[in-house]
């Protein structure tokens, strides 16, 4: 690599179910209501994967877009992450099934990433770390999730929050200035219990009992999440900005993970940026985890609010607990 290019990002790509489940059509499966929702997550509908469709094709279309984007083929890709929480299949994940799905041939390097829904996140830096060590040039990067299908539609505090959907990034060297400014990746353990998915592990295989307790949904612990994630991606941001030596004046986009529009809003404000430098979408996508991020960077980039040259932070927080934060010049 040219020690005058910095890895960033040169294409991106995202995809998403067309079935909408909205906040009206959830009314008549749980007891909830529109009002409600709003009111606590800011979400107003999301996209739900339809029962028989697979999981694998919203990573292969957000991948190609990203692809066509950089102006590169799937065989120019020398390696790939896939960041998702739960894969296609426990053995052998889901990398293979996208690399299969590109079909970039063999000897490709590639694996899944779990790092909750700071995956993509993770996933940047360490495309980052493989390009500037000299080994790889372009790396596809995708955050894949259907949690709709790990979803306790019994539960009112969790069926409203997660939506289905992939988003994909191309990280390859990048000129004139642009790419990777600094990145901060951390973790805390002792948050675990914050979000979870017990069953279908090595502690507690599929067994009737499991099933009986439902212990293969997610829960969530949202009082916990709330109080943890703010103050998680507010220093993880101002370490990230320190690094690239930049404050938070100099930022012009904040990226943020989709969960809750009131955790985006307590972060403004903790932070001391205004909400209008906040991109939001989860209104109507919902949580999407992994793939989060790049949806809503497909998004602010296609109506021309990120521009080339702008500085813009992803920053993020999920399960394990993990969160991080990448500072990059668009």
């Amino acid at each position: 690599m040219n020690p005058e290019q910095r890895p960033g990002i040169a294409g991106i790509g995202a995809a998403v179910p067309d079935l909408v489940i909205t906040n009206k059509d959830l009314e008549e499966i749980v007891d909830t209501s529109d009002e409600w929702i709003v009111s606590r997550t800011g979400i107003r509908e999301r996209r739900i994967l339809p029962k028989g469709e697979d999981p694998i094709g919203l990573a292969i279309r957000a991948a190609r877009q990203a692809l066509d984007q950089a102006g590169l083929s799937p065989q120019d890709l020398d390696f790939v992450i896939t960041a998702t929480n739960l894969p296609e299949m426990p053995i052998p994940g889901s990398s293979p099934f996208l690399c299969e799905g590109l079909k970039v041939g063999k000897d490709l390097p590639f694996f899944d990433l779990i790092a909750g829904c700071t995956g993509f996140v993770y996933g940047l830096t360490v495309a980052e770390g493989l390009i500037q060590a000299g080994r790889h040039e372009n790396v596809l990067v995708v955050g894949l999730e259907a949690l709709s299908r790990f979803t306790d539609w019994q539960d009112r505090s969790t069926c409203v929050l997660f939506g289905d959907g992939a988003g994909a990034a191309v990280v390859r060297p990048m000129p004139d200035g642009r790419g990777i400014l600094a990145s901060c990746l951390s973790g805390d353990s002792s948050q675990w219990h914050l979000l979870r998915m017990e069953g279908g592990g090595i502690k507690y295989p599929a067994s009737p009992q499991t099933l009986e307790r439902r212990m293969h949904f997610l829960k969530m612990e949202g009082g916990g999440v709330f109080k943890s994630a703010v103050l998680m991606m507010e220093r993880t941001t101002q370490k990230a900005l320190k690094e690239a030596g930049l404050t938070k004046e100099d930022v012009d986009w904040v990226v943020p993970h989709q969960a809750n529009y009131r955790i985006l809003k307590a972060f403004a404000d903790r932070f001391g940026i205004p909400m209008e430098k906040i991109v939001v979408n989860l209104d109507r996508y919902g949580n999407t985890s992994t793939a989060s991020i790049p949806i809503a960077l497909v998004e602010a980039q296609a109506d021309g609010r990120i521009r080339p040259g702008d500085v813009v932070v992803l920053n993020a927080f999920g399960a394990g607990v993990t969160y991080g934060a990448v500072v990059l010049r668009w």
